[in-house]
Order: C-alpha cells, then structure tokens, then sequence
C-alpha cells in the first residue's frame, strides 16, 4: 500500500491531495489546518475549493493559512434583509481583510526570493550551491506572481481608502483572475520545485538558509520579522487561489445586482472555478487509485474525546473513525515549540469490529463510579474559582493571579471530565481485545454506534497496517481532527458565551413520525461542565405512534448552552436489564440537540420549538429563569394555603408542630419512593407538581388519593417547592450569616457549640420541620445503594434551599458582585452546613431546649 498524505489520500501525484483539505460539505466545513503546507509526515496538502457559486450560508467560517476568518459563501448577489446600504459596508470590510492579507502574501513572496539573487551569483563561481536548473526550477514562475500582486494591491489600496458606494473594484479581480495562467503554470512545477527543496538540503548551509526566512510584517504590525521555512513559502502561491475564490463569493454576496461590479465579479468567479475544474478534469482519472483494502480513498468521518477504561484506571483518548478503521490516540508530550502529535494506542478495522452483548459483560473491565458527591464538590469549586477569576479581570494588577486562577480551574475541569461518565460503550476486535469507554450520555454512545454501523453496512475488507502505515496514518489525525480542543472551559475564547445559569422550564408536548405503535417517552439532557447530564424523563406513553405529554419540567442550568430530547422505546423485558452497568437497554427512536440562545429562552413568554430527529418530530417549549431572580423569594400575600406562607402561620393554623404538606410528602416518598433512583434528584412532571400544589393549598379532600396515585418523582419536587417558596428559607434569614460563619470554624469543640446553638436559635416550628426533615434524609440515604444518594448528595439538593441569603445579604453583595457569585461563593457552604447536620448524631428537640443554659454563644 502507498504512503497516505495527510487527509488519508495516497500519495500518486502532489495534485491529489489538492481535493481533499478545503472541502465545503452539508456537514460544516473541514480545513486541514496547515500552517506550513505539510502534514506531520512531510507530505505536501495542496486546499481545494468547490466550484459551486451556491455554497450553504449555514457552514462555520474556515481560516485562511495565517489565521484569517473566510467567510463562507451564501448565493450571489443576497443582501441581508435587502440593505444596499449595510451590503456596501460589509463589502468594504471583505475588501480590507482582503488588502491585509495581500500584504502578508506580498511580503511572503518577497522573502521567498531573497535567497535568489546570492544563490544566482554563486553558480559562476567555481563552488555554486545549486545550479542554475535547480535554481530556476525552485523559484520557477514566483517574480510574475509578485509582480501580480503588487499591482493588484496598488490599484486596490486607494479604491479602499475612498470609499463610497461608486467606488468599483470588480475590473481589479477580473485582472487577477485573467492571469491564474501563471498560476497553472507554477501548480504544474510545484511537485518538481519541492522535490528539488528537498534534495538540496543535504547541504548544511543551504539547509540552515532555506529553514529561516524572514518574512516582515505587515506595515503596522509591531513585530518586525517572522522565521518561515522555504517549503511553507512555496505553499502560499497553492492557498491564495483558494482564498481569493472565496473572497469572490463574499463580494458576490454583498453587492447589489444592478452595480457595475456584479457582472465583472461573476466574470472573475468564472475564470476561477474554470480554473480550478480544469485542475479537477486532470486529476480525475486517477482518484480511484488503492488507498484502502476496497479501492476507496480513506477518510475521517467522526471523531471525539472520549475516556477509556485502561488498565484499571480512566484515559482521555481521542478517538478517531475512519471509513474502514477506529483508531484510538493520545496526544504526545513534545517539545517547546514544536506541533502537537498523537500516539496510537490501537486501532480496530471496522470489518473486525463487533459491539459488545450484554451477556459478555462477566469478561470486561470493572467500571469505577466515584461518589457522586465528590463530582458536586468538584463542580462548587469550579464555580468558585470562575467568580474569582472574574473578579481578578476587573482587579487593577490581577492578571498574573487570572493565569494562576485558570491553570487550577484548567486542573480540576479535566478531572471532572476524567471521572464524570459512567455509561459504559465496549466495542471488541473479533480477532483480538476488547476495549471499554464511558461516555456521559446515551446521545454519543448512540452516534458512535450508528456512524459505525453505517459504514459496516458497506462490503468492508479487514486491514493490517504496517508500522510506517500507521505511523502516517496517526501522524495526520492531527491536521484532520474536526473536535480540536478537550471541552473545558479554559480551552474557550473569553468572548464565547458563558452559557446559562439559572433553572429552564420545558414542556413537551408531543412526537409524531412513527412508523408503528409503541410504548415511548423522552429524556431530557443539558450540558454541564464539558459533558451532558440527563435532568428528566417523561412518563412512558404505551402503544400509541402519537404520543401526547404534555408534561412540564424545570431543569437547574450550570452554564449551560445546549438541550438535548431523546425518544426511547421502552423496554419491559426485565431479562434485558443491567442496572450494575447503568446500561440502558431501552431503544432510542430518535435524538436531538437545540441551542440554548439567550436571547429567545430569557423572554416571559413561553418559546414553542420541534426537534426533528430520524424521522420524528417532538413539540416542545421552553422559557428560563435566571440564577439571580430564584434566588429573590416573593412572599405570599395571601394567609390561606401553605406555599409561600410562613411557616409558623402554617403551624399555627393547622395546630401542628411540622406543616402536614411535609409530613405527608415524606410519609409517601418513604412509603414507595426510598427505593427509586436518584429520588429528590430527578425532576418531576411540572404540571403533576402544580396540581399537587394547588391541592394542598386549597386543602382539597382528596390530597391523600391524589399522593398514592400521583409519580413520585412528582411528591419529592412538591417537597422541593414547598422549601423552596418558603418567605424565608427554612433555616432563616436572620442566622444566615451565623450558619455560614459557623461551619467554617475550624476547632470541633467550637464548631459543635456554635452550629447546635444556631439550632436552638430557630423558631420552634422551624426547628421541628428541620428535624423532622433531617432524619427523613438519614433514612433515605441508608438506602444509598439502591437508590444512590448519598447524604452529600442529599445536602446538595436540599442545602440551597434550607439556606439561601437574605434580600439584604444580595442587595449588599450585588454592589461588588453579581447574585450568581454569590451563589457560587455561597453553595458550598450552605451544603456542608446539612450535611454537618446529617452527619450528627440524632439530634432531639427535647435534648436541644433542655441544653439551652449550658451554652451562651452569641448568634
């Protein structure tokens, strides 16, 4: 098999490789990212552009080879929302992004033919470097190519420092395009002229010269020169066909049909693509060549971070799929300077690839869950240290503690993307290991499996590389990765959106698309910290293909950009299940992702949207609530009812020590709920809890029917609600700050004496309710291995809510930070203040008052 180039193609001549690195495609745009015009290998990649005029508006901008935004091309001549005036102004943008970048390719070509002239002068005497072919061969065609561009740039320049809407440009571009003659030319020596770089650099002087040119900087650029090598500078006269191509389209774009540049435009445009076309003809013929065992060239159809199970403990692997191979890579270690590469660590042709069945799980790998309260921890301090590091910006010298701030941050996001996923994706090698991987969601554990699937339906022949093979192959994935950065939140520019914090409300309410009855419901998945969390679940609709929810959420944001709904079948085989390897062996019928765009979802208004997905379509709306306003408590006017009523008038109303919405909540969750999964923590149907708030609140005779029949899921989130809705919280606005103060202490004995005092400290329907709830949560979390919450995760869920600033305490703080800092600075310790209590030893009301003269602590 021959040597592959750097986007998998063989390498039969250096012009295949020219339609396989710039490729606009309905999937988004793939450049291959070259800054030097070579893969990791040393085999040139030449761009290739489409010659289509109508490319998507909806693709990503690529980069030019020195780090420019091209814009990607929408249909001729469309102006947004018809502005001429806004159309003549972004083309006067286009054009200087344009000039800049002919300056760069100018100076570029000029530090190019430096070594010209003294390498000329060496081959009359009796020592020449080169000779005068070599020397000729090497720079063949690159003085008419500057010339070009030089009086391209001069008659440019001042059409653009004058600009108004009769300035015409398109008689320039039409030149240019008229003399991509010379350009055929130096395509056709290109191959010839590498070669000959190549060869002549078994001389050290020449060697030394040809890997350090100057290139100077643009004229306001501080930086005077930068060091490029000779084989780099020959690829820019390759890329700059590419690039001036899709300036065209851009210039197409925002210029008005009746302007004289239009026609000349289109002109130039054509001279272009037939340029390019005719390099395409040439070539043509021999694209069939063998790259892979069926004849096909081989090419990356997906990859993606992913953490392996290896060796008893959890690797981030980057992992790529090929049309005929999977192939797992690390990123090496490599010296100051030099470029990233990857490592691989094995690789599975897709012929030899099977998934794992249920039945094999005895023979895998163990997978290892940390406590789920380790990962809430870990999540507390990365918000902390995000409100610190926002903080520092604003500081006057605070940049060198940001960088500091951001290393640890960079720490603690990785690990949690190390230890966050659990659900297991083993795939096995049928003639060799099997290989285990977890994922955070059933979503990529689905695409994964169906991409693979998809290309195993092809007639697929098993494959062995070679060691050199391999080598190519892996070196290459670097340029060829379309997932370029690990998912945290250093790795983000910081213009991107922070995403959204606060609590999302979604109803859905229906699908349709279903070829057949089935018994279906939908799970719903935010992003969280560089991985997906499933937040809620609708109930199972049976045997019907037009399923009708209706039913409402509300989903806690942590910096969220994007909601996921997945459709499953669900299955009642209780053979099939494997809770102990948190499989999900219900079918997914469909899946599906939206953006969580600030602007539409921050509306009062409810935002209605349908998700398509195989196929199916799910109805839903959504509409979100903001950290900084749940955090504020709106009091109930009204005395009748319990939600948002004091609790003491509760109490006192009903001659009860513990309000009996909290007596009955609890009484049924520990009836039938201890048992369920993640209790407290999976959200419940909206609607179920508003009807149930509406019950108690009216005191309707049939609350008790209503609880035995009604989710309980439902019941838990009614609990939630009722704290939560509280005028105050539970544990009051008067002792906040004591609490707050108190868990920090460092000595038990102090500790112990504050925190029980605070408690006597509360009213005593407060107190009563506290404990009365208090060893509810024991006796949930004995039930930990069954229904995995742990008293942390318990105190997680509740602390917040038991403990939440005063309205003073956030007016206050708001002078030097925003509610959200507050809130992130605040979190932790408000958890840690429950679970301090929790952790205790049964604390008795009677004991508490009995005690109340042995302590004297002021609050």
């Amino acid at each position: 098999m021959e040597p592959l180039s750097a986007r998998g193609l063989p390498r039969l001549s250096w012009i295949d490789t020219l339609y396989s690195n710039f490729n606009y495609n309905t999937d988004g745009y793939e450049g291959d990212g070259a800054e030097d015009g070579k893969s990791q290998d040393g085999s040139e990649t030449l761009p290739y552009i489409d010659e289509s005029p109508t490319m998507s508006p909806q693709l990503c901008a690529p980069q030019g080879p020195d780090g420019e935004a091209v814009s990607p091309t929408p249909p001729e001549g469309l102006l947004p929302g018809g502005d001429t005036e806004k159309g003549l102004e972004m083309k006067k943008l286009v054009l200087s992004g344009f000039l800049a970048s002919e300056e760069i390719y100018i100076n570029q070509l000029e530090a190019l033919l430096l070594p010209m002239r003294p390498l000329k002068a060496t081959t009359t005497t009796s020592q020449p470097i080169l000779t005068i072919q070599q020397i000729d061969t090497i720079f063949y065609k690159i003085q008419d190519i500057s010339e070009i561009h030089k009086e391209f740039y001069d008659a440019l320049l001042p059409n653009i420092q004058q600009w108004d809407e009769k300035v015409t440009v398109g008689h320039l571009f039409q030149k240019l395009a008229s003399q991509l003659g010379v350009y055929k030319a130096f395509v056709d020596n290109y191959k010839v002229a590498l070669d000959t770089v190549k060869c002549s650099q078994t001389n050290v002087q020449l060697q030394k010269i040809f890997e350090n040119l100057k290139v100077k900087g643009p004229k306001d650029s501080k930086d005077c020169t930068t060091t490029v090598s000779m084989e780099a500078l020959l690829y820019k006269p390759i890329d700059r066909v590419t690039r001036s191509t899709l300036v065209l389209h851009d210039l197409l774009k925002h210029t008005p049909k009746d302007h004289p540049d239009f026609p000349l435009l289109q002109d130039a445009l054509r001279i272009s693509q037939n340029f390019l076309s005719s390099i395409n003809e040439e070539i043509d013929p021999r694209r069939t060549a063998v790259t892979t065992p069926k004849g096909e060239a081989r090419q990356l159809v997906k990859d993606g971070f992913l953490v392996e199970v290896s060796e008893n403990s959890r690797k981030l692997r980057h992992v790529f799929l090929f049309t005929d191979l999977l192939l797992c890579a690390k990123m090496k270690k490599t010296s100051v300077g030099r470029h990233q590469q990857y490592e691989c660590k094995w690789y599975i042709p897709l012929a030899d690839l099977t998934f794992q069945t249920l039945d094999d799980s005895d023979s895998c790998h163990s997978i290892q869950v940390l406590p789920e309260h380790e990962i809430e921890e870990m999540k507390i301090k990365i918000s902390v240290l995000k409100s610190e590091i926002q903080k520092e910006k604003k500081a006057p010298k605070g940049q060198s503690r940001v960088e500091r701030l951001r290393k640890k941050m960079n720490e603690q996001e990785s690990w949690l993307l190390l230890h966050s996923p659990t659900i297991p994706f083993r795939i096995h090698n049928k003639h060799g290991k099997s290989f285990l991987f977890l994922l955070s969601s059933d979503y990529e554990r689905s695409e994964w499996r169906e991409s693979i699937q998809k290309l195993q339906k092809k007639d697929l022949q098993t494959c062995v590389l070679s060691s050199v093979e391999l080598q190519v192959l892996t070196s290459s994935c670097f340029k060829l990765r379309t997932v370029h950065n690990i998912p945290v939140t250093s790795n983000k520019d910081d213009e991107e959106t922070p995403g959204l914090y606060g609590f999302l409300h979604v109803i859905v309410h229906s699908a349709k698309g279903f070829k057949e009855s089935a018994n279906l419901y939908c799970t719903l998945e935010v992003d969280s910290y560089g991985y997906f969390v499933s937040k809620a679940k609708t109930r199972v609709f049976r045997d019907t293909a037009e399923p009708q929810w209706n039913e409402e959420f509300e989903i806690e944001l942590e910096g969220s950009q994007y909601l996921r709904i997945l459709c499953y079948e669900k299955c009642y085989d209780k053979s099939m299940l494997n809770k102990d390897d948190n499989e999900i062996v219900d079918k997914i019928m469909g899946k599906g992702q939206v953006q969580l765009d600030p602007q539409t979802v921050q509306s009062k208004n409810w935002h209605m949207d349908v998700i398509e997905m195989n196929g199916i379509k799910v109805e839903f709306s959504m509409k979100f609530t903001s950290r900084d306003l749940s955090l504020k408590r709106t009091p109930s006017k009204k005395q009748s009812g319990v939600f948002g009523v004091k609790i003491n008038v509760v109490t006192k109303r009903e001659r009860s020590k513990v309000p009996y919405i909290v007596r009955q909540c609890i009484e049924e969750v520990e009836k039938r709920g201890i048992d369920e999964v993640g209790i407290y923590r999976i959200s419940g149907v909206a609607t179920d809890i508003q009807a149930l708030k509406i019950a108690f609140d009216t005191n309707t005779k049939d609350i008790l029917m209503m609880l035995s029949d009604m989710d309980i899921n439902a019941i838990a989130g009614t609990l939630k609600l009722y704290f939560r809705e509280l005028p105050e919280p539970l544990l009051t606005d008067r002792l906040y700050p004591a609490f707050m103060e108190g868990i920090a202490l460092s000595d038990p004995a102090a500790k112990e004496n504050c925190m029980m005092h605070l408690l006597r400290s509360l009213p005593d329907p407060n107190l009563m309710t506290f404990l009365t709830l208090l060893e509810h949560l024991k006796r949930v979390a004995e039930k930990e291995p069954i229904n995995k919450m742990s008293l942390h995760n318990l105190a997680t869920v509740f602390g917040p809510t038991l403990l939440r600033p005063s309205e003073a305490e956030i007016t206050k703080a708001q002078h030097i930070t925003s509610a959200s800092d507050i809130w992130s600075h605040d979190v932790m310790a408000q958890v840690q203040v429950l679970l301090y209590y929790l952790q205790h030893s049964p604390i008795s009301f009677a004991e508490l008052k009995r005690n109340t003269l042995y302590f004297s602590t002021d609050v």
